[in-house]
């Protein structure tokens, strides 16, 4: 494993950052040469840290599912299991809506058309880390038995490429999960 210097992690930590808001306000067709020119750097350095739009996507994605991850970790204890779920939801729904190609990203039959052997890993970190907090919910009485998360990453994906070209996609996306939540757990 090659050790990168301290100015590439540097560049490595920008051009993520950047590329995050690149993808947020223009989804996932955001420029590798706007990322390149607002982080400082040329896009030859971007180019080595990712070497198409793919990687870059993956980079972008893969930071928050790690985030949702850590959250979905730090609610799982909680009393209130289906608060504890809403929780995770809402954040999972405002991610999805804000960061426009992930929804699409989410929605892939599970396979990258350039790997078929490669699994959609976002699918898969979402699933493994929002079950616990779908278990302890089922176990609650708060959600029905037959619900996966498979079902909730589902939703909350039609959910946000529904609310896309809104004018304010988060708020619109909140609204719709509000009404999906009443129909998947009516209680208050």
């Amino acid at each position: 494993m090659t050790v990168q210097r301290a100015d590439a992690r540097r560049n490595y930590a920008r051009i993520l950052a950047v590329a995050e808001q690149e993808v947020a306000e223009h989804g996932a067709d955001a420029s590798l040469e706007q990322i390149a020119r607002t982080a400082g750097v040329g896009s030859a350095t971007v180019r080595r840290h990712f070497p198409g739009r793919r990687a870059m996507l993956r980079a972008v994605f893969n930071e928050r599912i790690e985030a949702l991850g850590a959250r979905a970790e730090s609610l799982a204890g909680e009393n209130d299991a289906r608060a504890a779920l809403l929780d995770w939801l809402g954040a999972l729904t405002t991610y999805a809506a804000s960061a426009r190609g992930m929804a699409g990203l989410l929605v892939q039959d599970g396979t990258d058309p350039d790997d078929p052997e490669h699994v959609n890993a976002c699918s898969v970190k979402l699933e493994g880390a929002a079950e616990p907090l779908l278990r302890n919910a089922a176990r609650a009485g708060a959600v029905a038995p037959d619900v996966t998360v498979a079902d909730l990453v589902t939703l909350v994906t039609g959910i946000a490429l529904a609310t896309e070209r809104h004018a304010d996609p988060i708020a619109e996306a909140h609204r719709l999960l509000k009404l999906t939540v009443a129909g998947i757990s009516p209680r208050s």
